[in-house]
């Protein structure tokens, strides 16, 4: 492949040949025009990482005469918080929740969070907790995470020791991989599910909640039948 590339269309602002802009340049902002706006995020394409796409934004802000200001990088000391994550499925499919509990760096709860998840398998349940942990960790503001899972599923495929063979799990991995990769450092193990009943609770919880919200409003509907 040669230095030369396609000639630009004309426009009001066009870019001549010998600019310096590099070509490779223009087709990550080619994709970054293809992002979609998300709640709260921008929902990049799947062929752009988050690091690809800020890396553009820097060098397009360079070509064009401004100083891209970098985010402030977060402190090397910044605490490492540990978070057990849980997903419970009533059935395989069934009724599931997601479970997720925040322990900050000297073992106090930070947060507990709980999810409806409607029905879905056990692993699919697993998944939606690791991305329930990894989206409350980023709104707290925590990039040094250790996550701790009973799935050994899950732990094997985050770590590259298994292959992601279900076409239901491909998803759910590629999203997880993308958000890991937006943070300082994440360390994924496993522990004994015994190690990790507070987080086992918060996804049974989250199913307990959604089934008495059905049974109420059942009750409701039969009482109006009468």
């Amino acid at each position: 492949m040669t230095g030369c590339s396609r000639a630009p269309r004309a426009t009001g602002s066009s870019t001549t040949p010998d600019s310096g802009v590099d070509p490779s340049l223009l087709e990550r902002l080619r994709l970054l025009a293809r992002a979609r706006p998300g709640a709260g995020a921008l929902i990049l394409p799947s062929d752009l990482s988050p690091e690809r796409a800020l890396r553009a934004i820097e060098a397009a802000l360079q070509a064009l005469g401004g100083t891209p200001a970098r985010p402030a990088e977060p402190p090397r000391d910044a605490p490492r918080v540990r978070i057990h994550i849980d997903g419970a499925a009533r059935g395989n499919p069934g009724p599931a929740g997601a479970g997720v509990l925040i322990l900050g760096a000297d073992g106090t709860v930070v947060e507990r969070t709980h999810r409806w998840l409607g029905e879905v398998t056990n692993n699919v349940a697993e998944y939606q907790a690791l991305l329930l942990a990894l989206e409350r960790a980023a709104a707290l503001g925590f990039t040094d995470l250790e996550i701790c899972s009973d799935s050994e599923l899950l732990v094997k495929q985050m770590n590259g020791q298994y292959k992601v063979r279900h076409p239901g799990l491909r998803e759910l991995h590629a999203r997880a991989v993308e958000r890991v990769g937006g943070l300082r450092r994440v360390q994924i193990r496993h522990v004994p599910r015994e190690l990790n009943a507070d987080a086992d609770a918060l996804a049974n919880r989250g199913i307990d909640e959604a089934v008495r919200a059905r049974l109420q409003a059942q009750r409701s509907l039969d009482g109006e039948d009468r």
